[in-house]
């Protein structure tokens, strides 16, 4: 009866286009309401729950992202993407997949990651011959793949949820999302030769040097972070305070395109996305508790219980769950809604708790940018204009791609345990 209630609010509210926190939060207090429990618990609920000190990081990484977009770090690092890989047979779509990697290390949001490739790239790949279907394939399968990539706020948060180390799931994001973009850069030359997509430059070190040299600044926080996070040198939160102090430093002093009036916007738009993160985390918890109370935890159990004989069935089938809230409910709901009651079976299992977020983080970046709802997509194709039903017949084999890649990082774990592994988090 409290399932199908909150469940009923829940769908309600999604319907009428009411934003995802405060539907989450309705449906929370109409479950309370309906199993006769006291209202008192919502204060103290929320607080315990935004108290978490992994929750800290958020605010900065958000804040260094947006500023460093600001900035103009992306065209830097798209030139040096197209430099390191343009002078293969359809170079400048690898340089998509490239420079996703390289920019995901600075954004830390999905949107803003888009955003920037889509004005970044979707004008020389237009250019160049590629159909504006294909060119949003790539900005969007890049984007998924990104989500792997350090500081993505999911990783945060599910690390909060799961209660991991989030400098253990940073590093362990790094391998899986190499393999994932390995995956799509054959997918780009196989479409290449069958499509005829030109190379982009020529094979000269002297493109290579120029563009490292441009990029060497927005490079710098990439390689503090995994050399930081390796060495134990800081912690999560404390690498979003030195990446955004780096952020704010490069832009007065080496950029000098960014005023001190737009620096306290960007701020100010990092607090309030702070504060839906945090408050969609707490009020989750009221959420988590009733579905423990009203027993999903044992019914998802027995649901999952054909899978439970190999620890990769039950990964995958976990995956294709969390790919569809994550299309439906973007990511981090999903995150605060269904890893909580997976979790505990996966630990039964024997499932290693870094190696099972992220294959929820890969699952996750999928649903973001999978048809007909990912908002990633949907934003993708706003940059193409061209509208879902032509897009998606040229969109499978990128999400081909992705799901291959994302068999691959379940059935071979130490992708992600290797560096978190030599680095000491894993024993």
């Amino acid at each position: 009866m409290i399932l199908t209630a909150t469940g009923a609010v829940f769908l309600l509210l999604l319907l009428l286009s009411t934003p995802i926190v405060f539907a989450l939060g309705a449906a929370a207090v109409t479950g309370l309401l309906v199993g006769g429990y006291s209202l008192q618990m919502i204060a103290s609920t929320i607080i315990g729950a935004a108290q978490n000190w992994v929750l800290l990081a958020i605010p900065s990484f958000i804040f260094a992202g947006a500023l460093m977009e600001r900035c103009g770090m992306s065209y830097a690092l798209v030139d040096l993407a197209r430099a390191l890989v343009g002078w293969m047979r359809g170079g400048l779509g690898m340089s998509v997949i490239v420079v996703s990697y390289f920019f995901s290390d600075l954004c830390g949001a999905k949107i803003a990651e888009v955003s920037a490739l889509g004005s970044a790239l979707m004008p020389p790949l237009t250019k160049a011959g590629y159909r504006a279907e294909d060119a949003a394939s790539l900005i969007a399968a890049g984007c998924s793949m990104g989500m792997l990539v350090p500081p993505a706020i999911f990783m945060i948060v599910i690390a909060a949820v799961t209660n991991t180390s989030p400098v253990a799931l940073f590093l362990a994001g790094f391998l899986p999302a190499a393999m994932v973009g390995l995956c799509l850069c054959v997918l780009v030359f196989i479409q290449a030769n069958l499509l005829g997509w030109p190379k982009d430059t020529k094979p000269r070190w002297d493109n290579v040097r120029r563009a490292l040299r441009g990029a060497a600044v927005p490079m710098v926080v990439p390689v503090v972070i995994l050399g930081g996070f390796y060495f134990g040198a800081f912690t999560a939160t404390e690498a979003g305070a030195v990446v955004a102090l780096y952020s704010l430093v490069v832009a007065r002093l080496h950029y000098r395109n960014v005023t001190w009036r737009e620096i306290g916007t960007i701020a100010a738009d990092a607090a309030l996305l702070t504060a839906v993160v945090v408050f969609l985390t707490a009020v989750a918890t009221i959420f988590q508790y009733l579905m423990g109370v009203s027993g999903m935890p044992a019914l998802m159990g027995r649901l999952l219980a054909p899978l439970e004989g190999a620890q990769w069935m039950f990964l995958l089938g976990v995956a294709l769950l969390t790919m569809v809230f994550g299309m439906v409910l973007e990511g981090l709901p999903a995150a605060v809604v269904l890893v909580p009651v997976v979790f505990p079976i996966a630990m039964k299992l024997g499932i290693n708790p870094i190696h099972f977020d992220i294959v929820q983080t890969a699952a996750v970046g999928i649903g973001l940018f999978m048809p007909p709802l990912g908002v990633g997509l949907l934003m993708a194709q706003r940059f193409a204009r061209v509208p879902m039903g032509r897009h998606v017949r040229f969109y499978w084999p990128y999400l081909c791609a992705l799901l291959i890649g994302l068999v691959l990082v379940v059935c071979i774990p130490e992708l992600s345990l290797a560096l978190p592994r030599s680095a000491g988090y894993v024993h």
